[in-house]
């Protein structure tokens, strides 16, 4: 039997295309600090056991906040804030179309979902604004007055109101990701989506999401320094020891 050909066939067979990148790495690593700092920042809000650890987190997302305004208006066109509010302009026209439209086939329904997704990034970011801000003013005790807790509770319903919009940005993805038969969270993940065609993203720009990790990673090594304490209460790691024992 000859397989010569098939040898020489599978050499020079072309290599799978690694897709186009779309989003860079400053954007993907904003994107997953955020998110670990808001999840790690509502699971420490209870509690004064872990309230060093919660206001930490919160300071580090308002910096991140700060990068992503600053990123949007300096960085690349890719990565700018106003392709959001490009599309959220576009808004009043879609729904005049839902009114117009001779069928339901006749709507732009994707440009609805992008919608919909422009609309969820820009309410978690306006929402840090007010979230930070009564946390800081709650931490420092400001306008505190005997059994007046009012920011204490402007701080949780805004964390909460964050928590709903984060949870409606996750069920988002979920069903685009099933409509378009795509996992819509692999931008995030790999930067990349499939598919022939030139990279949106030029430039990945990895130097500056380390830079970005490494500033939040020194912000957490000096609050850590700073608190008596730490930031992870010594009874933590205390049942994490027993525990250990435990299993022995």
């Amino acid at each position: 039997m000859n397989v010569a050909p098939t040898l020489s066939t599978a050499a020079t067979a072309p290599a799978a295309a690694p897709g186009r990148r779309v989003t860079d790495a400053p954007t993907r690593m904003f994107h997953w600090l955020f998110a670990l700092s808001f999840l790690g920042a509502y699971l420490t809000a209870d509690g004064e056991r872990w309230r060093m650890l919660h206001v930490t987190l919160g300071y580090t997302m308002a910096g991140l906040l700060v990068f992503r305004v600053l990123y949007g208006l300096f960085g690349p066109r890719q990565a700018g804030l106003g392709l959001l509010w490009r599309k959220l302009g576009s808004a009043p026209a879609w729904l005049r179309s839902l009114r117009t439209a001779p069928s339901l086939a006749a709507i732009h329904w994707r440009q609805g979902q992008n919608l919909l997704m422009a609309l969820a990034v820009v309410a978690l970011l306006v929402l840090v604004l007010p979230l930070t801000l009564s946390g800081y003013a709650t931490f420092n005790e400001w306008g505190v007055f005997p059994g007046d807790d009012t920011l204490g509770e402007l701080h949780e319903f805004f964390g909460e109101a964050m928590l709903f919009v984060v949870l409606a940005h996750l069920a988002l993805i979920g069903g685009l990701s099933v409509l378009r038969r795509k996992n819509q969270a692999a931008p995030m993940l790999t930067g990349r989506v499939a598919g022939p065609g030139p990279n949106l993203v030029p430039h990945n720009r990895g130097w500056l999401a380390a830079l970005l990790l490494m500033a939040v990673l020194a912000y957490g090594a000096w609050e850590w320094q700073q608190s008596p304490w730490g930031l992870v209460p010594a009874s933590a790691w205390s049942q994490v020891s027993s525990g250990d024992g435990d299993d022995d």
